[in-house]
């Protein structure tokens, strides 16, 4: 467990936890030593985002293109929805907002590293795919098309995408959604949810409030509209 953090005062009761959760921590309080700690292999990785060399979010997309499979946890004292989303979209896997509970924030980590432990088996012949409107998925690649144009999506925004589109017509609920893709034992606020739905409408071109693609029923969920028959 990789964790980048500048602060002392929340490093050490920080790794402390960790390590009582069952993790062998190695801390790194810059960018670049986060950088080079990461370039031998990490399981995950606990990142502040106030770094005193680098942003976090450049070590974000760095650490993203280097092992784009390894889990990121984003530690954030910038609580505005633009930069969170920025966080998002570098390659963050789910976020926390400083100050936080040290519960929530290990069981993000636990729910980040059991869907890494758990990848789906390789199939053969061909992939499976689903689709609506002009959204395509290929569920064995993980990729993702708009038209003919390949989204560039964080693993939770394919996720998100995937279950609304399997289930293009119908309003999927916010305690499913973080259920399926989050984790079954999540608890605390939905807002990630928000925010990654929020991102997930940018990269289809869609407009919340004249919506072609995702629609939120208030109060319950969201609706993934399947187009003309």
């Amino acid at each position: 467990m990789l964790l980048v953090e500048d602060d002392d005062g929340i490093a050490a009761p920080l790794a402390a936890a960790l390590r009582g959760d069952g993790h062998e921590v190695i801390r790194a309080a810059t960018g670049g030593e986060a950088l080079r700690v990461a370039a031998g292999g990490v399981g995950a990785v606990v990142l502040d985002l106030g770094l005193p060399d680098i942003d976090g979010v450049e070590v974000c997309r760095r650490l993203r293109r280097a092992a784009p499979g390894t889990p990121v946890l984003m530690l954030t004292a910038r609580t505005s929805e633009a930069d969170i989303v920025v966080g998002l979209d570098a390659g963050a896997d789910d976020y926390v907002t400083k100050p936080f509970r040290l519960a929530e924030l290990l069981a993000r980590l636990r729910a980040l590293l059991r869907r890494a432990a758990s990848p789906e088996p390789p199939r053969r012949g061909a992939h499976r795919t689903i689709s609506a409107q002009d959204v395509r998925l290929d569920l064995d690649a993980r990729r993702a098309w708009v038209g003919d144009t390949e989204l560039e999506l964080t693993p939770k925004e394919y996720d998100l995408l995937a279950l609304l589109v399997a289930e293009a017509g119908a309003v999927v609920g916010r305690e499913r959604i973080m259920e399926q893709v989050w984790d079954t034992n999540w608890f605390g606020s939905t807002k990630t949810l928000d925010m990654h739905v929020s991102w997930l409408r940018r990269k289809l071109g869609d407009d919340a409030n004249h919506p072609r693609y995702l629609t939120t029923v208030r109060g319950v969920g969201f609706r993934f509209e399947p187009g003309e028959d």
